[in-house]
């Protein structure tokens, strides 16, 4: 694997710790910090490098810096950079950034902007206004009778939230921000809302666009002094695992606030990359966003990573974020507490000096000192900021995290120091387990209910409900699709099978086209592949289907969807003459990961059917080996394009493309590549029964997963091959724009796509005509694709190649 040469844009305590942990892994050979501090300047992490001659907001000298050394991996740490847009420059460079773009960076650059997001996707928050002039804000804020939180819509370093006790602390600090520009540009635009009541809590979030990993969360203590007194800061200390996030509370908050922001921003092409700080509070009518950062926070970056497993490496969890396979990394936390304490300069967070030499005693073992405001010169300290430096640590309790975190920021003394000496005390003022691993007893506890857990009973109820009309319409002779019951039942009297006929099953399900369906919040023609992958397996064989039974696994249960999904199933066993007898709809918290499954992104989750066939008493079993011959004719039946089948290719190839499924298709402009993706697979069942009855045919080929050289040969003889004239039959243009721009080999394009042909038939040569005829009654379009010759290598051969390129 290649080496990581990074490049970590920042100063604080933050990018100290994103340091200190990247520095532990195998993968990353040099980080170059800009400016970076006094922690990152001593050289007690040995691939971190302070740069000061390049300016953190000159992007062009950045960039032009990480092409001089090498560097493939930009970190920006806080959120200025990322709002004005440094993602854009490293990707015009060719470089990852761990970040997200401008666009998706508004969601920290502009609150009016995030809370008007929230409103779009249903994430629950404080109720609120916008304003943009001081005026029609003041007359608001005059109006309202609860209490109000006003926060500057821009950038205001973790300041510009305001928490007014009376109405005229809110209107004079309405003032400060319009009219006095306390913040700058970032007052321009006010946010005024709701005061939400209960405990507040930070959840930081990894996300590739569509996974989510999310650390412990934590709680931080903003206002200056102890209690929860004074003005507001960037933070003064904080712990992690907070008490009150339960492992239910977290699932609901994944489900219903986390996921679907990533999933909204994917879906308003603004995909989030990077780190995800949601800021929350839990109220009585459950937990509601505060805002939202686009990046690490301080100092919740020095408390959870500490809390990352040694066999966690975060440069390779950041490294899969940039590149979209965070699914295939595991982010593993250790089983302990962790606790910050930060020491700020005297005056802060109003003015306050620099320049101050920090005394730096020995810390006591396992205890971490992360600097921010320092500087250092000589291996003397001084300091440069607000916020200074903090001490952290772990422990097996968080009395003892705590404890031990206090007496590392006695071994440091500067003139004007101060700090909270009551870092966690919500959590330590309630009785609490002592050990992480420690559960309350359950007189603790409310009474749990399934619904508590994540399932849902009334909306399977609902489900039922609706379907039992579309299940109802799939009925047929021998079985009335009647829902309900243990099980479903089919009479093959009824069926019209007097003699026990020969049964068969198939089993399949739909693939990774469905994330193609849930990216377009499209799920009815899914449904129908799912009966079409199952009953064209049996017609190739000569069945019959009568009935149809499907599962549908979610982590939690949209009922729209769901049916949607069913609406398709059913769509899909009335063309192909089967009932729909059956199904399990399974709701499963937590099974598609952390949050996967919400109600605003249609909820993930998989679907599998299974069809049972019947083959009459005598009929013969297809494939007729034993009656294959060299010369025999191979016909194919067209396909109405990609089907279910090479989705994770198809992906990848978009990817490269820079399409989303939302742009118009290239190879068909009049529609939209999801729309066009998302065409079901034909079913061939009613028109082969036709040409089966007739005993024309000695065997066929479904042509699915593994494309044409694998499927064909599954119905031949060991000592026959089909050779195919690809020449015969035209390339579907999605398929010819697929192949161009994947790059793909001609064996390539062939092992993995239909080509264009769905299904493959051999007959006599004698009985080509009639059955043509026949399909082509039935509305299948046909053509002579090959003949079976000898085989002396493979089972399928093909001819004429250069007609695919």
């Amino acid at each position: 694997m290649e080496n990581l040469i990074i490049l970590l844009v920042g100063n604080g305590g933050r990018e100290h710790a994103l340091s200190w942990k990247l520095n532990q892994s195998q993968r990353v050979k040099k980080i170059f910090a800009v400016p970076g501090n006094g922690g990152t300047g001593t050289g007690s992490l040995d691939k971190v490098e302070n740069i000061s001659h390049v300016k953190a907001d000159d992007f062009d000298a950045l960039m032009a810096f990480a092409k001089e050394k090498e560097v493939n991996l930009v970190i920006p740490g806080p959120e200025a950079p990322l709002v004005a847009g440094i993602e854009g420059a490293c990707r015009a460079a060719g470089l990852h950034c761990f970040g997200p773009s401008k666009l998706a960076a508004r969601m920290e650059g502009s609150k009016t902007f995030a809370k008007d997001f929230m409103v779009r996707h249903k994430i629950p928050t404080a109720a609120f206004q916008n304003f943009d002039d001081y005026e029609s804000a003041k007359i608001y804020l005059e109006s309202v009778t609860h209490d109000v939180v006003i926060k500057a819509s821009g950038i205001a370093a973790g300041k510009g939230v305001i928490i007014p006790a009376t109405k005229e602390e809110g209107l004079n600090a309405l003032k400060d921000i319009m009219l006095k520009k306390e913040f700058g540009a970032a007052g321009d635009e006010v946010v005024i809302e709701e005061f939400l009541v209960g405990e507040e809590l930070s959840i930081l979030s990894f996300s590739d666009g569509y996974t989510v990993k999310s650390l412990p969360p934590a709680q931080d203590h903003k206002q200056v002094f102890d209690n929860d007194q004074g003005p507001m800061t960037g933070g003064m200390g904080c712990y992690a695992p907070t008490k009150v996030a339960t492992p239910g509370l977290v699932d609901e908050i994944h489900r219903s606030i986390i996921q679907p922001t990533i999933d909204g921003m994917r879906r308003e092409r603004m995909p989030f990359v990077g780190l995800l700080f949601t800021g929350l509070m839990i109220t009585k009518a459950g937990p509601k966003v505060l805002e939202y950062n686009v990046r690490f926070g301080d100092p919740e970056t020095q408390t959870v990573l500490p809390l990352i497993s040694s066999a966690t490496d975060l440069a390779e969890i950041m490294l899969a974020c940039t590149e979209h396979w965070l699914d295939a990394v595991q982010l593993n936390i250790d089983n302990k507490f962790s606790a910050t304490v930060v020491a700020c300069a005297g005056g802060y967070p109003g003015p306050y000096v620099r320049g101050d030499e920090i005394q730096l005693e020995e810390s006591p073992a396992g205890t971490m000192i992360f600097h921010a405001g320092t500087t250092v010169s000589s291996e003397i300290f001084t300091t440069s900021g607000g916020r200074i430096i903090a001490a952290n640590s772990t422990g097996a309790t968080l009395a003892e995290a705590i404890e031990s975190a206090y007496q590392g920021i006695s071994t440091i003394k500067f003139s004007g120091m101060h700090y909270r000496k009551d870092i966690g005390h919500r959590a330590l003022k309630v009785s609490s387990p002592s050990k992480a691993e420690d559960a309350p007893t359950s007189r603790d506890q409310d009474a749990l209910t399934y619904a508590s857990a994540g399932v849902s009973i009334s909306s399977g109820n609902e489900l039922v409900k609706r379907i039992i009309p579309l299940v109802k319409s799939t009925a047929r002779p021998g079985a009335d699709a009647t829902i309900g019951g243990f099980g479903g039942v089919v009479d093959l009297q009824a069926a019209g099978y007097y003699r026990p006929p020969l049964i068969i099953g198939a089993i399949d399900g739909v693939g990774t086209k469905l994330n193609i369906a849930h990216e377009m919040n499209k799920h009815d023609t899914v449904g129908i592949d799912c009966v079409a992958m199952n009953v064209n397996d049996l017609i190739v064989q000569g069945a019959e289907t009568l009935f149809f039974l499907d599962c549908y696994t979610c982590g939690k249960l949209d009922v729209d969807v769901a049916t949607s999904f069913v609406k398709g199933v059913a769509h899909g066993c009335i063309e192909a003459g089967c009932a729909l007898v059956g199904g399990e709809t399974s709701e499963m918290p937590g099974l598609f990961g952390e949050g996967a499954a919400t109600k605003d992104d249609g909820g993930k989750y998989d679907a599998v059917g299974a069809a049972v066939g019947a083959l009459p008493h005598g009929q013969k079993l297809l494939p007729d080996k034993e009656s294959m011959v060299a010369g025999d004719v191979v016909l194919g039946l067209t396909s109405n394009g990609c089907h279910s089948n090479g989705f994770s290719l198809i992906r990848k190839i978009l990817k490269r493309a820079n399409l989303t499924v939302h742009d118009a298709a290239p190879w068909d402009p009049t529609t939209s590549v999801g729309d066009s993706l998302l065409t079901p697979t034909r079913i061939y069942v009613k028109p082969l029964l036709r040409v089966v009855s007739h005993g024309v045919v000695k065997g066929m080929s479904h042509i699915t997963g593994g494309g044409l050289l694998e499927n064909v040969p599954r119905m031949l003889p060991e000592h026959l091959a089909a050779e195919l004239d690809v020449g015969r039959w035209p390339m579907p243009a999605v398929f010819r724009w697929l192949k161009t721009a994947g790059a793909l080999a001609d064996m390539e394009y062939a092992k993995v796509f239909n080509t264009g042909l769905g299904m493959v038939l051999v007959v006599s040569e004698a009985d080509v005509m009639q059955t043509i005829m026949a399909l082509e009654e039935a509305g299948e379009t046909v053509f002579e694709v090959g003949r079976l010759i000898p085989r002396t290598h493979t089972g399928c051969v093909l001819r004429g190649l250069e007609t695919w390129r």
